[in-house]
């Protein structure tokens, strides 16, 4: 509505348009999501706005219905072996030829339905903590306000304000300090949330555009940090590549980000790296790619640092501190 306040929000290059606060472009999605906290392979969607309060629901329900069939597989197999045990001097002996008493059970219970049922509870005490912590995650999440994206950003933030010695403060501007009244945004008893997702409710001290002012912050010093490298070898974009080394099959990043396929002389803007991996995004021409943004993993031995910095064109060694 108010077209000054453009300055205050991210652009989408993919969806063509400025991202509402608290919004993030899913690449699996292809789409921008309101109040995004994760894509979940599971539901095959991304938790947000819209659905936070159905995927909570879910994580809850989940692990519940797991404690009960893991009941009904314990008591079935107690049940059915509580006749078949035979207690020695130096063994325990299981009888699984036939039952032991009358009348015989309508499906009968062998060798097999025994190991299916053991493998089953199995499954379904695993399902039961696994499923259960995701539980307690976005449990946290909701209590206060802050998604995992988010978190993220507050981390970032904190690093920046460290790095540079600014003495500012980051306040997160989405917690109201309440837990009760976080919990009530996300569930409402019409299973509605509240807001429209796109105008949130501040803390005291906050504006609406807190938070993508900081974000707009950690881009441009992104860009300050990055470095240019130029690509020596050519690389498939394979998840563990045999062919650059064993160090570099063996430590691939364990992340669903992307890895990116170069070919030699491919100029690459990386902005973050471990010791045989770099995260960057591919320099490409914008007229001919349309706007699509190249970014993930790579193998550092694939690339060389350029000798100048790809903002400045100035040398870079010595040079990112003091900025």
């Amino acid at each position: 509505e108010k077209s000054q306040d453009c300055m205050y929000l991210q652009y989408c290059k993919v969806c063509q348009s400025y991202k509402a606060p608290r919004s993030h472009h899913c690449r699996k999605c292809n789409r921008c999501v309101m109040k995004m906290d994760h894509h979940c392979p599971w539901i095959n969607n991304c938790c947000g706005y819209q659905n936070h309060a159905s995927f909570t629901l879910f994580l809850l329900l989940a692990p519940l219905g797991c404690i009960h069939a893991s009941f009904i597989f314990v008591m079935t197999m107690y049940t059915q072996l509580y006749n078949r045990i035979s207690f020695g001097w130096s063994s325990v002996k299981i009888d699984m030829s036939a039952a032991k008493r009358d009348p015989r059970p309508i499906i009968p219970f062998g060798l097999s339905a025994f190991a299916a049922s053991l493998f089953a509870l199995g499954l379904a005490l695993g399902t039961t903590i696994a499923v259960g912590m995701l539980f307690i995650i976005q449990m946290k999440v909701i209590l206060t306000n802050k998604t995992s994206i988010e978190s993220w950003i507050e981390e970032k933030a904190k690093d920046r304000i460290q790095y540079y010695q600014t003495g500012e403060t980051f306040v997160f501007p989405y917690d109201m300090g309440s837990k009760w009244k976080n919990f009530k945004q996300v569930f409402t008893w019409s299973g509605i949330p509240e807001g429209d997702g796109l105008d949130w409710p501040v803390r005291d001290g906050c504006h609406q555009y807190s938070l993508t002012i900081e974000q707009l912050k950690q881009k441009a010093d992104k860009r300050v940090r990055s470095v240019r490298y130029r690509a020596l070898e050519d690389y498939s974009g394979v998840c563990c590549p045999v062919t650059k080394g064993v160090k570099t099959f063996f430590t691939t990043p364990c992340t669903e980000e992307p890895r990116i396929a170069l070919s030699k002389g491919d100029l690459i803007l990386a902005t973050r790296g471990l010791k045989h991996w770099m995260y960057g995004e591919k320099i490409l021409d914008s007229a001919a790619d349309g706007g699509i943004r190249e970014r993930g993993w790579f193998p550092r031995k694939c690339v060389e640092k350029c000798q100048y910095d790809s903002e400045t064109d100035q040398p870079v060694d010595g040079e990112k501190k003091n900025r």
